[in-house]
Parts: C-alpha cells; sequence; structure tokens
C-alpha cells in the first residue's frame, strides 16, 4: 500500500523545509520511504508567517500543521502503517531505536544549528571547533553501539528512524571537518543508506534550493 492512499486527495502535503537542515533531510527520507507525495516550501517568509516559532520542518497534511522532525516522523509511521515502518513493532525495541536516535536528535545536532553556533561565538573558527566536539563525542559512543547492533541496517536488517539520522550528521561531520577513520560502521552505514532512492532523493545535495556550488560537493 502507497502512503498517498490515506493523504486528501484534494491538499498536496507541503513540507517546508531548507535544504541543509538535518531535521528537515530526516523528513524527507521519512516521506519518501512511505510513497507520500509532497511539495517543498523553502520561501523564508512563508516559514516564518505560517510556522509556530518559526522553526523548520514542518508538514502540512491532511488539514494540519505539524512541526518538530521526530513527532512528524513518527506520525507518518503511526498514521501511515501499512507502509516502511520506521520503528521496530515490539516496545522495548521501539525504546531502544528512539534512544539512539535522539542522541543524534536530540543531544548532537541542535547544537550545531546557526542560532546556537553564533550565541557561543562570534568566530566561525570557534563554531567549527564547537561543532566538531559534539559530532565527535556523539560519533565515538555511537560507533560502538552501532557495532552490536547493526546488521544491513543500523539497527538489525531493516531501516529504522536510526538509520534516518545518519546520511545528514555525517554531512555535517564533513561539513565541520571531523575525521571519520575513527568510525568505520558509521562510514559503512552512511554508503549503504546514500544509494537507497528514497534517501538519495532527500539528500541535501539535491534539493530545490541547494546553492549550485554546494551541488558539487
Amino acid at each position: 500500500m502507497n502512503g498517498a492512499d490515506n493523504v486528501n486527495k484534494n491538499e498536496c502535503p507541503i513540507l517546508y523545509s531548507y535544504w541543509r537542515s538535518s531535521c528537515s533531510w530526516r523528513v524527507r527520507i521519512a516521506l519518501n520511504l512511505k510513497g507520500i507525495p509532497y511539495q517543498l516550501e523553502t520561501d523564508w517568509d512563508k516559514i516564518t508567517k505560517n510556522i509556530p516559532f518559526g522553526l523548520i520542518p514542518a508538514l502540512y497534511i491532511n488539514g494540519e500543521l505539524l512541526a518538530e522532525s521526530l513527532a512528524i516522523i513518527e506520525y507518518l509511521d503511526e498514521a501511515f502503517p501499512n507502509t516502511v515502518r520506521l520503528l521496530p513493532e515490539a516496545p522495548m525495541e521501539r525504546a531502544k531505536v528512539r534512544i539512539l536516535a535522539l542522541q543524534i536528535i536530540a543531544n548532537t545536532q541542535p547544537l550545531q544549528t546557526p542560532r546556537v553556533q553564533e550565541f557561543h561565538s562570534d568566530s566561525v573558527e570557534e563554531r567549527e571547533r564547537w561543532a566538531r566536539h559534539w559530532i565527535i563525542l556523539c560519533f565515538t559512543k555511537l560507533e560502538e553501539i552501532l557495532k552490536e547492533t547493526s546488521g544491513r541496517f543500523s539497527y538489525g536488517d531493516q531501516i529504522t528512524l536510526l538509520d534516518l539520522c545518519i546520511p545528514p550528521q555525517v554531512f555535517n561531520a564533513h561539513r565541520y571537518k571531523v575525521d571519520l577513520t575513527p568510525f568505520p560502521t558509521i562510514v559503512r552505514l552512511n554508503k549503504i543508506l546514500s544509494e537507497i532512492p528514497e534517501f538519495k532523493t532527500a539528500d541535501a545535495r539535491y534539493q530545490p534550493d541547494t546553492p549550485e556550488n554546494e551541488r558539487t560537493c
């Protein structure tokens, strides 16, 4: 069953997004995996006007506006259960996947956002050092856990919420010049995931608002 079957036929879902936003990237992957067609809105005037707190991503779907990537992804997983499931059926396994995903969603990625970095320092070099510190801290712990939990994907052999977090965070690691040599499991998973069509079309480098110079990265 395609996710489009449960979407209001008179209204195409709208994803308020920014090409390099890790949070938006995760939601783009989820929508693609669920087979839900959507249109992107990247106009910042419309974003700040229509979205509570002015933060992306936000998804307008079935007459409602949802915000926060984790809330959006969990809504999609619950509202469209006959498509790819992003969380395991067993409650304990669901909790374990959430715990690992939140290490990126809550404990790492938010510390790299422009508003946090700009508050932290006026120095570009210091902002990069700050971002690297938190990425390395996360990846060091996550690498050890993924050695135990990963199969073809990060938590066994089925795609989960955790997999949606990896390519955006690896992209940020490259952006902030993190040496990924100590993290071979993360590198392996990122390579596998990045070759999946639903992940590839969600990639920051292939979005309508991606600057031309970033498309060649």
